[in-house]
């Protein structure tokens, strides 16, 4: 065999989302671009917003000598000012640039944050629906995932399972708010009571367990919904994160870890950081992102817009008999499936065109994923589509 064992067993087990994708791909060569409704991956069809555009420009104009060139291995000075500014804002400690890295996108940042604090065999707890490459994240640097399932109802914090999953072994939580796939917020009275658990089981099991908080929906809220920032929740926590949704930059892959200042051992966290930043090959995030996002930090795409999908969608879903949460951010839709085996819903909504990942992929059999990020014509061309698969799936 050309590659491990181990790598083929994780492509065979790998990701729904992108199997769909590319099933999407076949569709669209055989029926059409404009005949294929794909809502299979998490990739904003809205463009940066204008700020992003003329930054780019006055930077290809006014080039800074050297710009290119490598920099320190926690990123630019003045981008991690600037994050560390933004941070700040909601923080109940000043965060400064010292407890910031710049990344390759929310992906670099989250294998930064477990290369540096994971010795082999430790547990880090993932909370049901999870995004599936938390599990190959954890296994890169030897840990343990322990699945922990939020309230079945409502998808949020269960902390009864969380306190009953934490032991001797546990390392880490991965908290992910807004989340994908379900789109809910956790309210803050949740966060902290997360905070005072883990204070507690620190104690009793005298060893540290961190949160680590995945935000790259953060200011992707709707209804008003304010994010909490984790800093102010839980002590040993971190924030990873991307640009990827708020300026619509996937491709760029740039992000950021944050450390809270309250941290325990906050200095020798972030030397650890910075030193897994480099060797796991990460060595910088990109230069031109860096300079960019600096003086992006409180511009973001039209929140509105996602707002206005997800009624849309919502409203005519709940109306055709489905069963969800309305998310509260982010720009998914995880709705119960309507047939018992959602591999089989999903392989019926195929059949329509209506392409879509099921839970299975999420840790969480008998739902599947809606991701509402395309474009809106393209949602209301699917709704007909959407009442046909609802009534052949006996709704």
């Amino acid at each position: 065999m050309s590659i491990s064992i181990k790598v083929q067993s994780c492509i065979e087990r790998a990701s729904w989302i992108r199997k769909m994708f590319e099933e999407g791909a076949r569709l669209r060569q055989i029926h059409g671009e404009e005949n294929v409704f794909d809502f299979t991956l998490g990739n904003p069809s809205v463009e940066p917003p204008e700020a992003f555009r003329q930054k780019l420009q006055e930077l290809a104009n006014n080039p800074i000598p050297g710009m290119h060139r490598y920099m320190n291995n926690a990123g630019y000075e003045e981008t991690r000012a600037a994050v560390a500014s933004r941070l700040s804002e909601d923080s109940p400690r000043k965060v400064e640039a010292r407890h910031v890295v710049m990344t390759c996108g929310a992906g670099g940042a989250l294998n930064v944050a477990l290369k540096t604090i994971l010795n082999p065999g430790e547990e880090v707890l993932i909370l049901a629906p999870y995004f599936v490459e938390y599990k190959f994240y954890v296994d890169n640097h030897g840990g343990v995932t322990r699945e922990v399932w939020t309230d079945r109802e409502t998808f949020q914090l269960d902390l009864d399972a969380i306190e009953a999953a934490i032991g001797a072994n546990t390392r880490a939580v991965i908290v992910n708010s807004p989340n994908n796939p379900t789109g809910v917020v956790y309210p803050r009275q949740d966060l902290e009571a997360l905070g005072r658990l883990l204070e507690r089981k620190q104690q009793e099991l005298e060893r540290t367990i961190f949160v680590i908080s995945d935000e790259p929906y953060a200011r992707i809220a709707f209804d008003g919904l304010q994010v909490p920032n984790i800093f102010s929740c839980v002590k040993n926590s971190m924030v990873v994160t991307s640009h990827s949704k708020d300026l619509a930059l996937p491709g760029e892959r740039i992000g950021y870890l944050a450390a809270n200042p309250v941290m325990e051992d906050v200095e020798r966290f972030m030397e650890g950081a910075v030193f897994c930043n480099r060797v796991l090959g990460f060595v910088n995030a990109p230069a031109l992102a860096q300079r960019l996002v600096a003086q992006l930090q409180h511009v973001s795409v039209d929140v509105a817009e996602y707002q206005r999908k997800r009624d849309l969608l919502y409203n005519h879903l709940a109306s055709l008999g489905f069963s969800m949460v309305k998310p509260g951010g982010a720009f998914y839709l995880f709705p119960r499936s309507p047939l018992p085996d959602d591999l089989e819903f999903v392989r019926l909504a195929q059949r329509h065109n209506v392409l879509l990942v099921p839970g299975t992929g999420f840790g969480a059999p008998g739902y599947f994923r809606i991701a509402y990020c395309i474009e809106e014509q393209i949602i209301r061309r699917s709704l007909p589509a959407w009442q046909t698969i609802a009534r052949e799936a006996g709704l």
